[in-house]
């Protein structure tokens, strides 16, 4: 079976993604992971507690089928069009991971742009791009998609949800769950007043502060 641990490690992530809090049942999201010049992506028509190693296809970057018992996710085809985009742009970026959950879709329903309201968000880029609404499993959503993800580890999807890049599956679940950290974060913000948003010059600081640990540069 061609790629089996890839395969094993996608269905551990997506039981993970269909146990967060907040998250649609059933196909929830969808989750693949590139090794090399071949993708793992999550099978249609399985709910993602459910989804066995066998199930999960492999395809490749050109979008074919190369294995897999089960047909790709409809979002496949978003999922190929962002690793393929990352391979050819050289980034440290082998698994992505989308989901629509309650606060990712809300936001996406309503802002053109997700800012900045915590320090958190410069570990994925800074203010986050929501991408014009187009229909899900179409060609036009990974262009959107990729474009939206550059410079950033994460995007929204207008009407959708979220989506997040990672060095790994578990890098890809963390960023999108800081995604849906962010998002919740901000609409709860929003029912007391206006967010105060960080400047990119407060992030650019943030990114620096990042790079210590308790001792950084102006503890003294």
């Amino acid at each position: 079976m061609l790629l089996e641990q890839e395969r094993r490690d996608v269905c551990l992530t997506a039981r993970a993604l269909a146990d967060g809090p907040g998250t649609a049942p059933g196909e929830a999201g969808t989750v693949s992971v590139r090794s090399g010049d071949l993708v793992v992506v999550t099978p249609h028509g399985v709910p993602l507690d459910r989804i066995q190693p066998a199930d999960c296809p492999v395809m490749s970057l050109d979008d074919r089928v190369l294995e897999g018992r089960r047909d790709p996710a409809a979002e496949a085809t978003l999922h190929i069009a962002v690793h393929r985009r990352a391979a050819e742009g050289g980034r440290d970026v082998t698994a992505v991971v989308n989901a629509f959950t309650a606060d990712t879709v809300a936001v996406s329903s309503v802002l053109a742009e997700l800012p900045p309201i915590h320090h958190r968000a410069a570990a994925l880029g800074g203010a986050i791009t929501v991408t014009p609404y187009t229909t899900y499993g179409s060609g036009e959503i990974g262009d959107l998609a990729a474009k939206a993800l550059k410079g950033r580890d994460a995007a929204l999807l207008a009407d959708h949800g979220g989506l997040a890049l990672g060095r790994d599956l578990a890098h890809a679940l963390e960023n999108l769950r800081l995604l849906d950290w962010l998002c919740a974060s901000y609409v709860r913000a929003r029912r007391i007043g206006e967010p105060r948003v960080l400047s990119e010059d407060e992030l650019a600081q943030v990114r620096r502060r990042d790079a210590y640990g308790w001792a950084g540069p102006d503890v003294w």
